[in-house]
């Protein structure tokens, strides 16, 4: 039997989602939980790898298993086990063509950023902060240049390890509530740092650093080195995976 869940965390305290040994992260966290309700040993796939300090508001996994239970016990009964920061929202029996990353249609992320002169207290850990004034206006403008099927190079961290640099970025959104930013990003797919290494870029153009069109001579020189430096993680957050249909997972919307 393969079942699916939406898994929501907080990153803080991981090294990431990816199973690494003698290090905390929330796979084996994961998988130590529904081992323990399954009575076997459970390995997780995700729909995609979060680094450390990055949060999920709705991260997909799926396990294969032979125990019979009722998917409340895969909910309510791993959230028993979790320690407080990982929670499983919902859980959903899968065919075994269902795969979390390769059915997977696009990625929505989102970042949090904080624009003011004094950091947080109260949300430490939780958004990103930038002590000065952000011309939100210049900052859409260069999110423009991103949209559409593109080499993204330029924000590809070192390591990545993706096949290709070419993603579609479908979505670039930028809110502004009060002297905080909400920065929501769809695409097909991403590379390694790539949203982090995005914010880098707008807030270079948001403090005045380059005007807008700057962010298309990174885009265009396909080359990291001459973008901005990686964002903290601390306000990003994995929104959700998109899904056909057909798939019926109940998840949960973000509108």
């Amino acid at each position: 039997m393969r079942i699916a869940l939406g898994v929501e965390y907080d990153g803080t305290a991981y090294n990431g989602w990816q199973s690494q040994p003698d290090v905390p992260n929330v796979q084996d966290t994961l998988a130590a939980a529904l081992s323990q309700i399954s009575g076997e040993l459970i390995a997780v796939h995700a729909a995609g790898r979060t680094d450390t300090g990055v949060h999920a508001l709705e991260q997909v996994v799926h396990f294969d298993t032979n125990a019979v239970r009722p998917l409340s016990a895969w909910v309510r009964g791993t959230n028993a086990l979790l320690s407080k920061d990982v929670a499983v929202l919902w859980a959903h029996s899968v065919s075994d063509e269902f795969h979390a990353r390769f059915s997977a249609e696009a990625r929505s992320y989102q970042y949090v950023l904080l624009n003011r002169s004094q950091r947080s207290g109260v949300h430490h850990g939780k958004v990103g902060w930038f002590h000065m004034p952000l011309d939100v206006v210049a900052m859409r403008q260069a999110a423009e240049y991103l949209l559409g099927e593109h080499d993204f190079s330029a924000f590809r961290a070192a390591q990545c390890q993706a096949k290709s640099p070419v993603k579609h970025l479908h979505r670039l959104d930028i809110r502004q509530l009060g002297d905080t930013l909400i920065i929501e990003l769809t695409a097909s797919a991403f590379l390694h740092h790539m949203v982090r290494n995005i914010i880098g870029c707008l807030v270079y153009v948001g403090k005045g650093k380059y005007p807008p069109s700057w962010l298309r001579e990174v885009l265009e020189g396909r080359n990291r080195k001459f973008a901005a430096p990686t964002f903290a993680p601390d306000g990003l957050y994995l929104q959700c995976i998109h899904y056909a249909p057909r798939w019926g997972l109940p998840q949960m919307r973000f509108e």
